[in-house]
């Protein structure tokens, strides 16, 4: 697959969710009136981003195990994060599919070197679980 069809393919990063913003953006309004205005956040716990974004999905310890496409498509969402495009300009085109290559290397390495002894999960019980809380959390919206 090659890298445009794979990004066709996920739907793009966005900041979308308050709780998965960083604490700078997310106190961007309060710091607009206090005696720091302009001022963020990036110490130890300002930059930090509170929850994992919700496109880069565990690939560890499910059966049946992570596929190629999997680890690609999470690298894909890693390389989008870190860089802050969802699709590069032709100047940083290369770069980027470098980079999501060889993310997707050291992703399939760690997956393979990683070892536990907790039973594997079953993706069609995850699946279930997530629909459940996704229907309690915007039930209640």
């Amino acid at each position: 697959m090659i890298l445009s069809e794979l990004q066709d393919s996920l739907a793009p990063v966005e900041w979308g969710t308050p709780s998965c913003e960083p604490a700078w953006r997310r106190s961007a309004a309060r710091s607009e009136t206090s005696s720091t205005k302009g001022t963020t956040s990036w110490g130890s716990s300002g930059g930090n981003v509170r929850c994992m974004c919700r496109n880069i999905r565990q690939l560890h310890n499910f059966e049946p195990a992570a596929t190629d496409e999997e680890i690609r498509a999470s690298a894909l969402q890693y390389v989008r994060k870190v860089s802050g495009f969802t699709k590069p300009s032709q100047a940083n085109e290369a770069a980027f599919a470098r980079a999501v290559d060889e993310v997707a290397h050291i992703t399939a390495h760690l997956l393979d070197d990683l070892v536990t002894n907790a039973p594997p999960k079953d993706r069609e019980v995850e699946a279930a679980k997530a629909r459940e809380r996704a229907k309690k959390r915007y039930a209640a919206a």
